[in-house]
């Protein structure tokens, strides 16, 4: 799994730049992309910004850069998710988790 920041602005923000004022933390799902061989690969492409990343580190998510932070918030959000479904303990199982330099992580 992996979290990509994208650099597309939305009009939405652009008019809140102009604005001068606070915005609330966001984060939206621009897309999600399964390996149509093996589903239980795939990213999401993820949007975000400042505001969510502060929320994050106030409630204790780290990292060096902005998509380490998402992505270690994003990864206890699939656990949670998981755990609520029943699907915590799945034995027989293995998962790779490779760490990249760009700051994205690919889980497979």
């Amino acid at each position: 799994m992996k979290v990509k920041k994208t650099t597309k602005t939305t009009k939405a923000e652009k008019k809140s730049k102009t604005k001068g004022k606070s915005e609330e933390p966001m984060v939206k799902v621009l897309s999600v992309n399964v390996n149509p061989d093996n589903p239980r690969n795939g990213f999401f492409e993820l949007d975000w910004n400042k505001e969510f990343v502060n929320m994050l580190q106030q409630n204790g998510y780290q990292g060096e850069t902005e998509e380490q932070i998402v992505d270690t918030w994003f990864q206890s959000l699939c656990r949670t998710i998981g755990n609520e479904q029943g699907l915590g303990d799945i034995s027989g199982g293995y998962v790779q988790i490779n760490r990249r330099n760009d700051g994205k992580t690919e889980v497979s």
